[in-house]
């Protein structure tokens, strides 16, 4: 009898574990979503033109680049501006990952490899990580392409050409601490979908 008791005390408390596991893993996975969102609308990288007042005339978001009016009439936009569908892809793409996301807070579901098999919500988790980090590298790269075609440097200081009396303009241009927010973001889902599984002790999820 008192064997009997004892084992079910001790599932109830594995339970109770599991349960508060659960708990404190979907706590963090909504703070990380919500440092995802705060970092997609903070600023990537920016550019100050020096014969212009102020700062940040030209700056990098997910959806493309924002420039002040004096820019956009006195520049050549092909420079800097992105394909029509750029900006409905990226928004889709943010909407998939908060689904996902989303998503991973209730399935339960594991998925089988060739000799391994993951919960679903670890797979889901560890690829908008991962997507969001290459996302940022793929900016950067299309950065420096664009940069490039200018005659200018994506980061540091730089001459570019005044679209209309062909003046050569000094720029300042850098990433912003919203690239590192950003990145550091990625990072966070992707440690949190390693180690999801210290936290969440059920075995079927």
């Amino acid at each position: 009898m008192f064997p009997g008791g004892a084992m079910a005390q001790t599932d109830s408390v594995r339970a109770d574990r599991g349960g508060a596991g659960s708990w404190i893993f979907r706590v963090l996975l909504v703070a990380g979503a919500a440092f995802m969102i705060y970092t997609w609308f903070a600023p990537w990288w920016s550019g100050t033109l020096a014969v212009l007042p102020g700062e940040d005339h030209l700056v990098m978001r997910p959806w493309g680049v924002e420039v002040t009016a004096q820019v956009r009439t006195n520049s050549d936009a092909s420079l800097y501006s992105m394909p029509w569908f750029f900006a409905y892809f990226m928004w889709t793409y943010l909407t998939i990952c908060m689904l996902a996301l989303a998503a991973s807070l209730f399935v339960n579901r594991r998925i089988s490899f060739r000799w391994f098999s993951l919960p679903l919500a670890t797979v889901l988790i560890g690829l908008v990580g991962l997507s969001y980090m290459f996302a940022l590298g793929t900016a950067y790269a299309v950065g420096e392409l664009r940069a490039g075609w200018a005659d200018a440097v994506f980061i540091g200081e730089s001459t570019i050409r005044h679209a209309q009396t062909g003046n050569r303009l000094k720029m300042v241009s850098g990433l912003k601490i919203g690239y590192w927010l950003a990145l550091g973001a990625g990072a966070a889902l992707f440690f949190l979908a390693l180690i999801r599984g210290l936290i969440v002790r059920n075995p079927n999820t």
